[in-house]
C-alpha cells in the first residue's frame, strides 16, 4: 500500500492532479465544485440506493432470451440454451448459463488473437481480398497499408467513387424511411450471411408505415447496421414519429424551431452573464473524438452552437464538462447518412451543402437532448446524479467481484477516482468511438439505457480487467491503469461480450439487491 508522504511525491514530481479527476465546469451562474473534495457523496439524511430496481420480473427463459434478442451469435450453445428454454429458470441457472456463453466467446477471441500472431500474412491477404470486393466489384490489393488499387476494367467504378468523397451528394434532405446509404456509389466490404440477414430485417421492418419500436428494441439490441443506423437512432431516441407519413412534416418542424432558437440565443454568447459558458464550451470541444474531425472549423462552429443553445435552455444546469462528448456520436452518425461508406474521420464535413449541414445539426441537437432529459440529473449543481450511480458502483462490485473490490480499497483508490469520468462521459474517454456507437445501439433499446444499464455495463467493464488490477500493487500505477484502459483495437466483438456480461449482472441483480450482501 502505497503511504501518503509516497502519493504527495507521485503528484508533486507529475505536476497533475489526482488521476481520476477532471476539471467540472458549470453554468455561469454556478461556482466551481469537485466531488472528489468531498466527504460526502450525497446530501445528509439520503441513503442512495444499493442498486436500481427492476422494472419487471422475467421469469421464463423465453421471456430473458426474447429480452436480449441476438445478443450472443448463434453457435454450439444454443442446444444447451434450448435444452432447458421451458423450464422456469431460478438466478442461480440464468447466472450459470450466460456466463458460459460468454466464457466461450472469450476463449474463441482468444483463439482468433493466437491466430493472427502465427498467421499475420496469410490474413492480411485474406483481409486485403475481402476488403476489395464491393457490390461485385472483384479487384485486388497488394495490402491493406498500400489501399484500394483499381483494375483497368474498373476505373469507371472508381472513378465515380472517388469522385462522391469530394462532391455533394444529390440530395440535401435525409430518406425518412430506409436512411440507408446506397451500395452502388461507394466502395463498401461485402457483408456476410448473418449481416446480410439482418439488414433485411431492418428494412423490412422500416419499410412499414407505421414502425413497431418494440420491434426495433429488440432487433436493435445486438446492433444496427451502419446503413439503417441514421433512422433507427432517430425512432429510438423519440425524435421522429413511428408513422412514416408524420416524419418529414416533424423534421421540417423541429429543424425550423431549432435554427429560431440559434437566431434568438447564439449573439448573446458575448454577453457579460454567458461568457464564461460559452469560453468554456470553446476550450473543450477540440478535446473531442476523433481527432481529425475536431480540427475541422466547420465542426467547431456546429458543436459550439449545439452547446450554447443546450445550455441557455437548460439554465437548471447549464453548461458542464462532458456533455460536448455527448453530441459527438449522434453528429458523426448522422453525417455518414450522407457519405456512404467513407470514414467520417477522413471526410471534409465543409464539402457537403448548407442545407444538409444544418439538417445534421438540428438532429443532433433534438437527439442529444432527448438523452440528457433522462440524465439531467447528472449535470446539475455537485451532479448528484454521478455521485448516486457511482456509490451504487462500488457496492455492486463489492458483491460480484469482493476480491477486486478489496484490493483497490486496499491500496486506497477511490471510485470517484475513476469512475466519475465513467458517468460523466459515458465511457466515451474509455473506448474508442466505433465501440461507443455500438455501445449505444443497445443503450437506445433498453429501458432508462443510459442511466440503469449504463450502471450494470460499467461494472462489467471494471470486472473485465480483474486480473491486470489484481496484478498491480501501487496506489499510482493502479489508478494510472484504470485511467487509460487498453482498448485502443477493441471492436464489436468486445462491446458485445461486455454488453452480454452487463446483461447478465442486470438479471442476477435487479430483482435482488441483497442477493449477495453479507
Amino acid at each position: 500500500m502505497a503511504s501518503d508522504g509516497g502519493k504527495k511525491q507521485f503528484w508533486k514530481r507529475s505536476g497533475a492532479k489526482v488521476p481520476g479527476s477532471i476539471q467540472h465546469v458549470y453554468g455561469a451562474q454556478h461556482p466551481p465544485f469537485d466531488p472528489l473534495l468531498h466527504g460526502t457523496l450525497v446530501k445528509p439524511g439520503s441513503k442512495p440506493p444499493t442498486t436500481p430496481v427492476k422494472l419487471k420480473k422475467v421469469s421464463t427463459f423465453q421471456e430473458f432470451e426474447s429480452n436480449t434478442s441476438d445478443a450472443w451469435d448463434p453457435g454450439d450453445d444454443d442446444d444447451e440454451l434450448l435444452a432447458i428454454a421451458a423450464e422456469n429458470l431460478n438466478t442461480e441457472v440464468v447466472m450459470e448459463t450466460a456466463h458460459k456463453v460468454i466464457e466461450n466467446h472469450s476463449k474463441l477471441q482468444e483463439q482468433h488473437k493466437f491466430q493472427e500472431e502465427h498467421l499475420q500474412e496469410e490474413k492480411q491477404v485474406e483481409s486485403a481480398e475481402l476488403a476489395s470486393i464491393a457490390c461485385g466489384d472483384n479487384r485486388l490489393v497488394k495490402s491493406i497499408s498500400e489501399g484500394h488499387t483499381s483494375s483497368s476494367s474498373d476505373n469507371a467504378s472508381e472513378n465515380t467513387s472517388m469522385q462522391r468523397s469530394q462532391s455533394l451528394p444529390q440530395t440535401s434532405t435525409p430518406p425518412l424511411v430506409s436512411g440507408m446509404a446506397d451500395c452502388n456509389t461507394s466502395v463498401t466490404p461485402a457483408l456476410t450471411e448473418r449481416e446480410a440477414s439482418r439488414l433485411d430485417k431492418f428494412k423490412l421492418l422500416l419499410a412499414g408505415p407505421n414502425t413497431d419500436l418494440e420491434e426495433l428494441r429488440k432487433l436493435s439490441w445486438s446492433g444496427i447496421p451502419k446503413r439503417v443506423r441514421p433512422i433507427a437512432w432517430k425512432l429510438l431516441s423519440g425524435y421522429l414519429p413511428a408513422n412514416v407519413d408524420r416524419r418529414e412534416s416533424t423534421l421540417q418542424r423541429k429543424r425550423k424551431e431549432y435554427f429560431a432558437f440559434v437566431e434568438q440565443y447564439y449573439d448573446s454568447r458575448n454577453d457579460e452573464n454567458h461568457q464564461d459558458t460559452y469560453r468554456q464550451i470553446h476550450i473543450d470541444i477540440p478535446r473531442m473524438s476523433p481527432e481529425v474531425l475536431r480540427l475541422q472549423p466547420k465542426v467547431t462552429e456546429i458543436f459550439e452552437r449545439i452547446l450554447f443553445i443546450w445550455a441557455i435552455r437548460h439554465p437548471a444546469s447549464g453548461y458542464v464538462q462532458g456533455i460536448n462528448d455527448l453530441v459527438t456520436p449522434f453528429f458523426v452518425v448522422f453525417v455518414c447518412e450522407y457519405i456512404g461508406e467513407e470514414e467520417v474521420e477522413n471526410f471534409d464535413v465543409s464539402s457537403l451543402p448548407e442545407e444538409v449541414l444544418q439538417n445534421i445539426e438540428a438532429d443532433s441537437y433534438w437527439c442529444m437532448s432527448k438523452l440528457l432529459d433522462g440524465i439531467q440529473d447528472n449535470y446539475t449543481f455537485a451532479q448528484p446524479g454521478i455521485q448516486k450511480k457511482v456509490k451504487m458502483l462500488e457496492e455492486l462490485v463489492s458483491r460480484i467481484d469482493e476480491q477486486v473490490h478489496r484490493h483497490l480499497d486496499q491500496h486506497e483508490v477511490k471510485y470517484l477516482q475513476f469512475a466519475f469520468r465513467w458517468m460523466n462521459n459515458l465511457l466515451m474517454r474509455e473506448v474508442p468511438l466505433r465501440c461507443t456507437i455500438r455501445l449505444w445501439d443497445t443503450y437506445q433499446s433498453e429501458p432508462e439505457g443510459f442511466s440503469h444499464f449504463h450502471l450494470y455495463v460499467c461494472a462489467a467493464f471494471l470486472v473485465r480487467w480483474r486480473k491486470e488490477i489484481l496484478e498491480e500493487k501501487d496506489f499510482q500505477e493502479l489508478l494510472i491503469f484504470l485511467q487509460n484502459l487498453p482498448t485502443v483495437h477493441w471492436g464489436n466483438e468486445e462491446i458485445s461480450v461486455l454488453l452480454a456480461e452487463a446483461y447478465r449482472l442486470k438479471f442476477a441483480f435487479a430483482d435482488a439487491p441483497n442477493h449477495y450482501k453479507k
